[in-house]
């Protein structure tokens, strides 16, 4: 059920069962192709460390407003050698109460790099919120990699806390941004000032690039952008599904 549209829940299912996105999302790959996706939430490479419910696909969806936005802005991002790469956009209401679920549940130790200096059960909700802007299609975590990098990278050996040199956390075929992505630590505050000056410097090059196509930045994690040009921002919660042209 879309959840946020109330008196809309027949539509809803007819959206859900049908396979199509509701009107206005699309899949980014119909828009902006050249935008690299590492669809983290789809797999285990998350803080959760298995695959979100409402992902059935590694796939970017987006409001159409919003995909058109980080299309200028891959084009701004091009003419300097780069690339932009995203981690989330569309997130089904679903995933967010998945998320609460496991905040809640016992600590196992398997995922702890990505909060190292903090107790799960201090995540809610200084990290882990009961809502996200994301669920309204308009915001998107993103990165940016240079050109003709694999959208991927990994580091043999490199588990470390999402806090720990480049060499040390998780591979990423990012700029060197400070902190790995999905870093629930204080060090990943966009103007934190525990980065290095060539650090810094990547984090205000990916916020000049994207405030200039029309996003905001969330100022307690540097690759959080929400595009600020559509003022309705319902929530939704239809699944992620294998792309299909032309949607």
């Amino acid at each position: 059920m879309l959840l946020g549209v109330a008196g809309q829940s027949g539509l809803a299912a007819a959206e859900e069962g049908s396979g199509r996105l509701p009107g206005g999302f699309v899949y980014l790959r119909d828009v902006a192709p050249s935008v690299l996706q590492d669809m983290r939430y789809a797999g285990a490479r998350n803080f959760t460390g298995k695959p979100v419910p409402g992902y059935g696909a590694a796939e970017c969806v987006l409001q159409r407003a919003a995909a058109n936005g980080l299309k200028r802005a891959q084009e701004k991002a091009q003419a300097q050698g780069l690339s932009l790469k995203v981690y989330d956009c569309y997130r089904p209401e679903r995933a967010v109460r998945a998320f609460m679920a496991w905040a809640a549940a016992p600590e196992d130790g398997n995922t702890k790099r990505y909060y190292p200096r903090l107790a799960k059960s201090q995540l809610v909700p200084g990290y882990i919120a009961s809502q996200s802007t994301h669920s309204t299609g308009l915001a998107v975590d993103i990165t940016l990699i240079p050109a003709g990098q694999p959208v991927e990278a990994s580091v043999a050996g490199a588990n470390g806390a999402c806090t720990a040199a480049a060499g040390e956390r998780e591979g990423d075929s990012s700029l060197d941004m400070g902190t790995a992505f999905d870093c629930f630590d204080p060090k990943a505050n966009t103007a934190s000032p525990s980065v290095t000056a060539e650090q810094s410097k990547a984090r205000m090059l990916l916020e000049s690039i994207m405030e200039s196509a029309g996003f905001e930045n969330y100022a307690s994690e540097w690759w959080h952008y929400t595009f600020a040009g559509v003022k309705d921002r319902r929530r939704y919660d239809f699944p992620i599904g294998p792309h299909r042209s032309g949607q």
